[in-house]
């Protein structure tokens, strides 16, 4: 009976981080992969379905406030959209167990990071 109870709280969850613009994908990924047992690249499939409609409409809200800027636009799409092909050729040619850990410690990084700057913004 309770099975999608915790399915619903990370996806509540990611929606209303997303929204506030903090990353919401990565607490999908980490619940998937870490509470539900969902598979490395499977969850990765599933943020990205995620991810894709999520930041049509940032951009979207955007453009109608007026805060897009198209000349970083038109220079950080060709080049975005070709790391994220090598990203995602690497991803798939590399054993998942060997993806896990780097990126757990990335994660970790990048909170360790976001929360430090957070931190001084406070005190500052």
């Amino acid at each position: 009976m309770t099975d999608w109870l915790l399915p619903l709280a990370a996806g509540f969850g990611a929606g209303i981080l997303s929204a506030w613009g903090v990353g919401g994908g990565t607490l999908l990924l980490l619940v998937m992969t870490l509470l539900l047992d969902v598979p490395q690249q499977q969850a990765a499939a599933v943020n990205l379905l995620y991810f894709l409609p999520t930041a049509a409409m940032g951009v979207v809200s955007h453009a109608r406030n007026g805060l897009l800027e198209k000349d970083a636009l038109r220079s950080a799409i060709p080049w975005g959209a070709a790391a994220a092909i090598a990203g995602a050729l690497v991803a798939a040619a590399v054993d998942t167990d060997l993806l896990r850990r780097p990126f757990g410690i990335y994660l970790l990084l990048a909170a360790g990071i976001t929360l430090r700057q957070l931190w001084r913004d406070r005190k500052g």
